[in-house]
């Protein structure tokens, strides 16, 4: 058993930890709207306006903030117009990205935001750079915030929304080095102005946009768009093109023609995935530096806005669905970003895990009536406190941290402090005693969420086999708290400022 310190100065607090970065992302990809969320008015299963409650009531347990639609890649193929109005007279389209299926839009703009409505969540859209136009964007966010009277308003109106929406978060295409259009950054940047500019913000509703930005550790690209806002060195403010820009990382084990399995891997496979996602902080660093040279008073957000895990699809699953099974490794996955997220709060203003509902890293997987939360899911909760709270930093002193097998983050809010633990040892567990500086603490409590194996994984017949339960192994010390995590586990431990 290895031995580490964590040191906590309770009375010196960070930067808050926006509520944000536990965004969520739905694409239509697969079963993710279409049988996730969505699932008809008709349906047999208990839906509002056609929208699957279940998942609803799921999802709202997190405290979920934001959700990102349409795309994904999707988006720079998605025309709203074509998805308002009556269900039955709505025009199809191919959905060439994902599965090349049959799109009948009866998922759109309206049932979006009643969605988003039901979830307490605010929406984040995704416009079409790719394969659209400015004035296609700047009416659809028209057609959403303005008040009184114009042709977007009227045509809402008329499909039975009289009042406009609140809608902050936009982003000005998706991956437009890739899918969305395979773009130079300098094009790209051009275009990420020049959209801004005609997205207006229209009475009281203020725009967040979001410009795409680059894919991992593509630092030039960040760049190249900092340049178009700001100078190198400069101190005056940024200009306000955009306010926020995006980057995407997904957690590998392998080569990406070669993934590997969600299920069936070994324990060389689980440290290499570790590693993997552990690259995100050194990610987050890169882009940060950039965005510091140009916004040194960090007023441009950085936006993870596709994060998590990608392996091999199920067996015996449409490729093109991207639908894969969601272990203790996942989980452990999640619980590693957010440390790394809360590490950068700073900079970082809003992450949306790689999705919802059915595609990739899920909260939730549905197989027609039935629903399973999955151990990512259970790490969205236990960590939900850290929403908007104020962090604490975190030093690791011992062997563990050396080998990175432990990863920690802490905050406050309310007066009441979480504590997130995770000990990545495959095998052996984990002493650590946590040296709590400025304060104390009251009546602690804790829970875990581990398993007999790395490779298990909640199903309809077994949706337990991962999930949290109380948490005991930890006694009071002069220093402040020991406990001793056993192998492969998530620990969150909680309790009032004393």
């Amino acid at each position: 058993m290895s031995d580490t310190t964590a040191v906590i100065n309770l009375d010196l607090e960070g930067p808050t930890i926006s509520r944000h970065l536990y965004g969520h992302f739905a694409e239509h990809l697969g079963r993710c709207i279409y049988g996730g969320f969505w699932v008809g008015e008709d349906s047999p299963i208990p839906n509002e306006g056609g929208i699957r409650l279940d998942v609803v009531e799921a999802l709202r347990a997190l405290n979920i903030p934001n959700l990102r639609w349409p795309g994904g890649c999707f988006a720079d193929e998605y025309h709203w117009k074509d998805g308002i109005g009556p269900r039955e007279q709505r025009p199809r389209m191919v959905n060439t990205h994902w599965g090349n299926v049959e799109e009948n839009n009866h998922f759109g703009t309206h049932e979006f935001m009643a969605l988003c409505e039901l979830l307490g969540a605010e929406p984040y859209i995704s416009g079409n750079v790719g394969s659209g136009t400015v004035q296609e964007m700047s009416e659809w966010v028209e057609y959403l915030t303005r008040d009184g009277d114009s042709p977007m308003v009227r045509l809402r109106k008329a499909n039975g929304r009289e009042k406009p929406w609140r809608v902050r978060f936009w982003g000005i295409g998706n991956e437009t080095w890739g899918c969305g259009g395979n773009m130079r950054a300098e094009y790209s940047s051009d275009l990420a102005r020049q959209y801004a500019t005609y997205c207006r913000d229209h009475g009281e509703n203020k725009l967040y946009r979001i410009a795409s930005g680059a894919s991992d550790a593509d630092y030039k690209w960040t760049e190249t768009l900092m340049q178009q806002i700001s100078c190198f060195g400069c101190e005056a403010t940024p200009k306000n093109f955009f306010q926020g820009l995006s980057v995407h990382y997904y957690t590998l084990a392998g080569p990406w023609e070669a993934k590997g399995s969600a299920t069936d891997f070994d324990t060389d496979d689980y440290y290499r995935t570790m590693a993997a996602a552990r690259k995100i902080d050194r990610i987050l660093t890169g882009h940060s530096t950039v965005m510091d040279v140009y916004d040194p008073g960090r007023t441009v957000g950085l936006v993870l806005d596709e994060w998590g895990t990608w392996w091999d699809v199920e067996p015996g699953t449409n490729p093109g669905f991207l639908f894969q099974q969601n272990t203790l490794r996942d989980a452990l996955v999640a619980s590693v970003h957010f440390d790394i997220f809360h590490k950068h709060a700073a900079r970082l203003h809003m992450a949306n895990i790689a999705q919802t509902v059915n595609v990739l890293q899920a909260m939730i997987l549905t197989d027609g009536d039935s629903l399973v939360l999955t151990p990512t899911y259970h790490v969205f909760e236990m960590n939900k406190g850290h929403q908007d709270a104020s962090s604490l930093t975190v030093h690791l002193r011992g062997e563990d941290t050396e080998q990175e097998r432990l990863s920690a983050s802490a905050s406050v809010k309310d007066g009441t402090v979480l504590i997130s633990l995770s000990n990545l040892d495959a095998e052996e567990p984990a002493r650590v005693t946590l040296d709590l500086r400025g304060g104390g603490l009251g009546a602690t409590t804790a829970r875990i969420l581990t398993a007999d194996r790395l490779q298990d994984h909640n199903a309809p017949g077994a949706p337990e086999t991962v999930a949290p339960r109380p948490f005991d192994d930890l006694k009071t010390t002069d220093r402040g708290l020991e406990l001793t995590l056993p192998p492969h586990s998530f620990v969150t431990v909680r309790a009032p400022l004393a």
